[in-house]
């Protein structure tokens, strides 16, 4: 991203409109006793999420410690930077840029972190898993857990992918 202080300030206020979103709204979460036993037991996994419904899966986390696998692109370094603020790290790279070297850290920090993915990436097709979380499974013995979120209301946004985010004052789950 050409303007730096974008890139300083963009992430924080990325950041804060999910607090405020989070906060207006009451969630129902569903067959969270599957991923309980990981986080109680420290085991770790692969959290999975469709690449159009991202935009909460900091708040399906709750464990000790995760990775994301986030693109290079200008975007992608504005998610990364947010994600710091809930404490989550990124591991960057995509299946059009940096994807084979972002494979082998994330089968490297398997060792000692979860890893987040969207399967079906930012070029899609959408809510079509594509091989790699499959590899990446099967590289690291790490079970995949997939996870989504729902809203009651929501209102599409248009940034080249298919993603939507709820409104203020719904539930969601």
């Amino acid at each position: 991203m050409k303007n730096k202080l974008l890139l300083k300030i963009l992430p924080f206020f990325g950041f804060l409109i999910l607090v405020l979103l989070r906060l207006t709204m009451k969630i129902k979460t569903v067959g969270k006793e599957v991923v309980e036993d990981y986080f109680k037991n420290d085991k770790r996994f692969i959290l999975a999420f469709w690449h159009g419904r991202q935009l909460f899966m900091p708040y399906s986390y709750h464990g000790k410690k995760i990775h994301i696998l986030i693109s290079q692109h200008g975007d992608g370094e504005i998610v990364s930077r947010a994600m710091r603020y809930y404490g989550f790290g990124s591991i960057r790279g995509s299946s059009t840029r940096g994807g084979f070297k972002a494979f082998r850290e994330m089968i490297k920090i398997s060792r000692e972190s979860d890893l987040a993915i969207t399967p079906d990436g930012p070029k899609g097709p959408p809510c079509k898993a594509q091989a790699g979380v499959v590899e990446l499974a099967r590289l690291t013995g790490l079970p995949i857990i997939p996870v989504t979120f729902g809203a009651s209301k929501k209102k599409p946004l248009n940034h080249g992918i298919n993603l939507s985010s709820p409104v203020f004052f719904q539930r969601e789950s």
